[in-house]
């Protein structure tokens, strides 16, 4: 089943769509990372995180806006990097993202237009319909960038999520 479209916004617009967000959830691989994943024998898996993102992160947390994790992955590497940067609300291992946030609105009593969501891949999908504004970086699939109402400039994994902070706090004054 095809996605539902959303217009695209304008950063300018984009803006306006922020104003009201609470929280900003978010994808890990593809977006907090560039979807890349390596082995270390004795160690296991991991990714590469964005610094940038990690600053715009707590930037947000600073300002009173929460920051969650949901993920299909279940990585040591996603629950490490969610603990160093605070975000009390991570989930991970289940391709259904609605479960987690549904958890996640209800835990934290918002409504859906004070949800901002960005994700990458087809599973996604259902959450960036739902959430009050929807983000996608420019590498997802035509699928998932048409289910979303911003694509963003940067790549996931390097500043895509800095991006999307910074256009939240300019939003919020």
């Amino acid at each position: 089943m095809p996605a539902k479209a959303r217009k695209k916004l304008s950063p300018k617009n984009a803006l306006k769509a922020l104003k009201k967000t609470k929280a900003l959830i978010l994808d890990i691989d593809g977006v907090l990372t560039d979807g890349r994943v390596f082995y270390v024998e004795g160690t296991g898996f991991g990714a590469f995180y964005s610094v940038i993102d990690g600053f715009g992160m707590r930037l947000l947390l600073r300002n009173g806006i929460e920051v969650c994790v949901i993920s299909a992955g279940n990585f040591e590497s996603h629950r490490k990097r969610a603990e160093l940067l605070g975000i009390r609300h991570a989930y991970f291992g289940d391709e259904n993202k609605l479960k987690a946030y549904e958890t996640i609105r209800n835990d934290l009593g918002l409504k859906e237009s004070e949800c901002a969501y960005m994700g990458d891949e087809l599973f996604d999908i259902p959450v960036l319909e739902r959430a009050g504004f929807s983000a996608a970086p420019p590498h997802a699939p035509a699928v998932v960038k048409h289910a979303a109402d911003y694509v963003t400039r940067r790549e996931g994994g390097n500043g895509a999520v800095r991006e999307l902070c910074d256009l939240i706090l300019e939003a919020k004054g």
